[in-house]
């Protein structure tokens, strides 16, 4: 910008033309003189920091993010399960374009049994929201099943959370809380998500809780 406008000075006001008279000259030089501090501005303004510097800090931001997910794991001293194959015909996970679908699952322990009874009749509220947080554990080993690494999760898009329970009880969201908070430890602020809390009069194999979740992925 600034050669552009020192050549489109040069064009209209030449001083070593001879034809030019002294006077052109020193009207040349004046007009020279009242540009310097605008072409001093229009170079400084061009050396500013370029957006590759903050495509490159937000690069870095994402990367200690990233990384941030296995290590938060590591710190809350949470093991993920081995997934076995569906015992149906479905799969753990779909992922279309950026979005992650996953499938149902129960309240599964570590040592392969299931907590199964009714809130409201069987189990208590916390008992429930344990088996909720049991489930999240599910939902991140299919995640880690399917994107081969959990840092590649963006945002836990959609839950929706159904409660094995008697027709008066009424807590069904504290139960489902025991997943939504274990998406929040795990994830942070990309861990909150839009949610269901309902209340089934029955689930497969008599299971305490089912949750499935959308995920958005990088």
């Amino acid at each position: 910008m600034v050669l552009q406008s020192c050549l489109h000075l040069s064009v209209i006001i030449n001083p070593f033309n001879s034809r030019a008279p002294l006077l052109q000259l020193e009207t040349y030089l004046s007009s020279m003189k009242k540009l310097i501090p605008l072409l001093c501005c229009i170079f400084l303004i061009g050396c500013e920091s370029s957006p590759s510097g903050t495509v490159s800090t937000a690069a870095e931001d994402l990367q200690v993010s990233r990384t941030n997910v296995e290590a938060r794991l590591q710190e809350l001293q949470l093991s993920l399960p081995t997934l076995g194959q569906p015992l149906a015909n479905y799969v753990h996970a779909v992922q279309s374009g950026k979005l992650v679908f996953l499938a149902g699952k129960g309240p599964t322990r570590a040592d392969g049994t299931r907590i199964n009874g009714k809130l409201g009749a069987d189990l208590t509220v916390e008992e429930g929201y344990e088996a909720a947080r049991l489930v999240g554990l599910q939902q991140l080993a299919a995640l880690k099943l399917e994107l081969g690494d959990l840092s590649r999760v963006k945002r836990i898009v959609k839950v929706h959370g159904m409660v094995n329970a008697t027709p008066d009880f009424t807590d069904h969201s504290k139960v489902i809380n025991g997943f939504s908070d274990l998406m929040v430890e795990v994830f942070g602020e990309a861990g909150k998500h839009a949610r269901a809390a309902v209340g089934m009069s029955s689930l497969p194999g008599g299971m305490a809780v089912e949750i499935e979740a959308i995920v958005e992925v990088y």
